[in-house]
């Protein structure tokens, strides 16, 4: 056989694996990927849905289910997560699951800007008035502002997706709530359905609008032969697990806190190592969580600041003008420490008034100590002697041995002690003890020796 022919049937082999990889390919059905959402928006979680997004895409997922069941969170990563849902290169289905499920607060924004929204039976969404980081509403002006700010974004959303403008501006100013057949008559979402696979079949048909071009929904080859959604979990990342739960702004500071505590105990008593370990690993992860949080660094070092100085009243005699404006600078800046009105994020009032009195109180006690060790009596060196009581080995006139703590010192006295008398020390000189009798400050005399080895 010739080179030539060889050559040839292995071009025409080539080509019949290449169509039998490409028929396959054609038959096999494409998968959904699908992220799941069940705690509250955070930063943490924002960068979940962004990344999920670019992977599906890059896979080739026939579209990204987000199954969602969240009390609210943060409005700024709320804002992020629409961004990406409204700009998803790939249909993307955000599923209020399972029943008992709820899209509450900034979940309602979420699930509006779904290509497509579903919700299980039995479940709910609504409530989406904005409010601080305890739950309380914001007061004053400022409160007004994000409120018609929110108002506007839950409208923008609405109206983008085909969905009922009207009642998304009442789930922000009038915190509005639908259990999820009134939700689907009210077109706030699309549809109720039982799972995931009922999902996909009532998506199947929808036309949505899909990076600024129009696309007919097809997702029923995700079915398998058994009518069941072929799926591709993303889990989150180690990472972005912790950061989900470092990413609350109480936490944060409640770190930051427990990290200064453990560095001050580790600096006030060198040797205990734990303390400063834990104190050190505490205060990195709180600044770790507020660089995430996009923390205010003139709040932060307002507080550390105003720390400093309340500690440094416990050992300066300032009279309390340390203090006070330590307590001055440390509640300003935890007020200060986020952008409430810009993000949404704060640390709540309690908190802040718990820590600065838990601060002023540990500032009160340590001064207390401070102030005791500096009235008590030396006991060791020179100045620990005066006062000591003793007994004289030998006459002392005025020179002669003393016997004070267990230690033979060479002694004089004005007045002559006969031997085996008390004696009371008054001063130190060098290697010289100047004493007096001790009957003269009291009966005070030590037990007798006996002997002396």
């Amino acid at each position: 056989m010739s080179l030539l022919s060889r050559g040839r049937r292995c071009v025409a082999l080539a080509l019949l694996l290449a169509v039998g990889a490409a028929r396959a390919a054609a038959t096999e059905p494409r998968r959904l990927a699908r992220i799941v959402i069940d705690g509250s928006i955070n930063p943490a979680v924002a960068a979940y849905v962004e990344e999920a997004i670019g992977r599906a895409q890059s896979e080739g997922a026939a579209a990204l289910v987000i199954q969602l069941d969240t009390p609210g969170g943060l409005l700024q990563s709320a804002r992020a997560i629409v961004k990406d849902l409204l700009g998803a290169p790939l249909p993307v289905i955000v599923y209020v699951a399972p029943s008992g499920a709820g899209a509450s607060s900034a979940g309602v924004f979420i699930t509006m800007a779904g290509h497509i929204a579903a919700m299980a039976p039995g479940t709910s969404i609504g409530a989406a008035h904005p409010v601080g980081g305890a739950g309380e509403d914001i007061p004053g002006t400022m409160g007004e502002k994000v409120e018609s700010f929110t108002a506007a974004f839950s409208e923008s959303i609405a109206r983008q997706r085909g969905r009922n403008v009207e009642w998304a501006v009442k789930a922000v100013r009038e915190s509005q709530s639908l259990a999820a057949d009134d939700a689907a008559k009210q077109r706030v979402v699309d549809f109720v359905a039982r799972d995931l696979d009922d999902v996909l079949r009532q998506a199947t048909g929808r036309t949505v609008e899909v990076a600024g071009a129009r696309r007919t929904l097809d997702l029923v080859p995700a079915l398998g032969g058994d009518g069941h959604a072929r799926v591709t979990d993303y889990p989150m990342r180690l990472s972005q697990r912790v950061l989900d739960v470092l990413a609350d702004p109480n936490i944060a500071y409640l770190l930051m806190m427990a990290g200064l505590l453990g560095l001050y105990i580790e600096l006030t008593n060198p040797g205990l190592v734990l303390p400063g370990v834990a104190g050190g690993i505490c205060l990195v992860l709180g600044l770790t969580a507020m660089h995430v949080l996009s923390v205010n660094y003139g709040g932060l070092a307002l507080a550390l600041l105003g720390v400093a100085l309340i500690v440094a009243e416990a050992f300066l005699p300032t009279f309390g003008v340390l203090g006070v404006g330590g307590l001055i600078a440390f509640v300003l800046g935890s007020l200060f420490l986020f952008d409430a009105e810009g993000t949404g994020v704060e640390v709540a009032r309690e908190l802040i008034w718990g820590a600065a009195t838990a601060l002023v109180l540990t500032a009160m006690v340590i001064g207390t100590l401070v102030l005791r060790a500096q009235r008590l009596r030396p006991s060791t060196g020179r100045e620990g002697m005066i006062g000591s009581l003793g007994v004289a080995r030998e006459r002392l006139a005025p020179d002669g041995m003393v016997l004070v703590r267990g230690e033979f010192w060479t002694a004089s006295s004005e007045v002559p002690v006969e031997a085996g008398h008390a004696i009371e020390v008054v001063a130190v000189e060098g290697l010289r003890l100047l004493v007096r009798p001790a009957r003269e400050v009291g009966d005070h005399r030590p037990p007798e020796v006996s002997h002396v080895g």
